[in-house]
């Protein structure tokens, strides 16, 4: 689960002109929109822990798709990096987890 934040020059409702805005995504769905002057926030509800659930169920529901396209496009490369891989696998796993913990626990 990834935060992502954007700036750009928007109307506010508060200010009655255009000035800088901070947008904040979840998974590519917004969050909040901030006026940077008056610091008034649009919230919209963003379901965190379906976002996780959606995120989790997508990445293991492509995984052997993925993995048939990378065996097939080199065979020798694929085999070549599988014991890293398996043996790195439980760290990115964890890491992935708690970023997506702090997340949650944030804009939840």
């Amino acid at each position: 689960m990834n935060v992502k934040q954007m700036h750009g020059i928007l109307y506010c409702s508060s200010c009655q002109d255009e000035v800088p805005h901070t947008i904040t995504y979840i998974n590519d769905k917004i969050k909040s929109v901030e006026c940077d002057e008056c610091n008034y926030t649009l919230s919209f509800n963003v379901d965190v822990m379906k976002e996780f659930y959606d995120e989790i169920y997508n990445k293991i529901s492509t995984k052997p798709s993925r993995i048939t396209e990378e065996y097939r496009a080199n065979l020798s490369l694929f085999l070549k990096r599988l014991p890293v891989r398996i043996i790195s696998k439980p760290y990115r796993v964890l890491r992935s987890l708690n970023t997506s913990r702090k997340i949650i626990k944030k804009y939840k």
